[in-house]
């Protein structure tokens, strides 16, 4: 009991106490930030992950859009529905079922 009470009427002791306590709770940078930049970070790799498979699907598609022209027809049929002007264009819509 005694060296605690040593320990607290210490000064150097009560000022790095101090000082590790303002940095844990009190600073810009406490504990609590750094787990959310951190939350961030992670959120912000996956999404740019997500977004590099995306743009290499699009790249992808462009460079077989641009090179063959049956899936261009193909592309602009099903995307756009555009069609010639003799054929019709039936849109068959899949109803979600209710549970």
């Amino acid at each position: 009991m005694q060296r605690l009470l040593d320990l607290l009427r210490n000064k150097y002791f009560l000022v790095t106490l101090a000082f590790v306590v303002w940095m844990i709770f009190f600073d810009k940078n406490d504990l609590y930030s750094q787990y959310q930049y951190h939350q961030q970070v992670s959120k912000l790799k996956q999404e740019s992950e997500f977004y590099q498979k995306e743009t290499a699907k699009v790249s992808k598609d462009l460079d077989e859009l641009t090179s063959d022209k049956a899936k261009l027809e193909k592309f602009a049929r099903e995307k756009y529905l555009m069609k010639k002007d003799n054929e019709d264009i039936f849109v068959v819509v899949k109803e979600k079922k209710e549970e």
